[in-house]
């Protein structure tokens, strides 16, 4: 990449929290490694824009091999969001489209990001960066799937007991995030993994206190956020398939109070929830816990840090 890997706004979040990588391991392929994990993959976490260009995070599943790295520019992906997804109808030719795979087993995790160049009963993403990232904050489950029974999603405009009462348990939690308009090819939509203990997302009203633990010092999410604002969230209940996603705003405190508030920190997130959606075992994906991330066991939770 001639530019570099990163765009103005991420290049500015690296600035503000005090410096950059050292290097980076992003490219504008995938490598053959990433290429054979994401085929054996039964499931990715994926990024798209509604109509209105917010972003949408939803969960994609099939057998292993409907991802299908065609070459390594070219990602396909034999399936497309549900009826009662949010994420419905926004996969379209041209648009921006994050791609996560995690393998919960392993703690491995990688990343395809681009814009779609083709949709039919699938899509395929014509793929501009590629990049792995580290198994920190990544909880080991024992994955299965079962049979999913659609159920009516019930649309949200603040946080009801069901909602709070899910994030409040959840270690692992996905944020959709796109950049702003302008800043280059090393731009587009983007989503990434976050993980703690059970609390580490603390709940006030309709917004959501989230502590930035240290990470690869890519900064892609919280740049993305300082260009635009505009986010989602999705939390999984591994134990019965229940899916929430929400859409909001987003904001970053970066002054140095971080730690006094939950153990481990290095900055906060706020997420100002807009609208959302409670699916009821939309997921066939399960999950046995098995254990914490030996970082995530390093780091607090605002229930005990408050």
């Amino acid at each position: 990449m001639d530019s570099g890997p990163f765009h103005a706004d991420e290049s500015s979040a690296q600035a503000l929290a005090g410096g950059g990588p050292k290097g980076s391991g992003i490219r504008d392929f995938m490598l053959e490694q990433h290429r054979t994990f994401f085929a054996a993959l039964p499931y990715a976490f994926v990024a798209t824009l509604d109509a209105e260009g917010w972003p949408v995070a939803t969960l994609l599943e099939g057998a292993p091999g409907f991802i299908k790295p065609l070459d390594p520019l070219t990602l396909r992906i034999d399936a497309l969001p549900a009826p009662d997804d949010p994420a419905n109808d926004t996969i379209h030719v041209a648009e921006e489209v994050g791609f996560l795979g995690i393998d919960f087993g392993t703690r491995r995790r990688n990343r395809a990001n681009g814009t779609v160049s083709q949709v039919d009963r699938g899509f395929t993403i014509a793929v501009r960066q590629s990049f792995g990232n580290c198994p920190q904050y990544i909880q080991r489950r024992s994955i299965r799937h079962t049979r999913v029974v659609r159920n009516e999603a019930q649309r949200l405009t603040s946080l009801d007991d069901r909602a709070r009462a899910l994030i409040g348990r959840s270690d692992t939690f996905l944020v959709a995030s796109r950049s702003r308009a302008g800043v280059g090819t090393t731009g587009g939509a983007d989503i990434s993994h976050r993980g703690g203990r059970p609390g580490f997302v603390l709940v006030n009203g309709d917004t959501l206190s989230i502590p930035d633990f240290r990470g690869n010092r890519y900064f892609n999410t919280l740049g993305n956020f300082l260009g635009e604002p505009r986010a989602a969230l999705l939390f999984l209940d591994f134990e019965t398939g229940d899916v929430l996603q929400l859409q909001g705003l987003a904001s970053i405190d970066w002054k140095g109070s971080a730690p006094r508030c939950v153990q481990g920190a290095e900055r906060l997130w706020h997420f100002k929830i807009t609208r959302g959606w409670y699916r009821p075992a939309a997921a066939a994906l399960r999950g046995s816990f098995i254990d914490y991330s030996p970082v995530t066991l390093a780091t607090g939770t605002w229930d005990r840090e408050r």
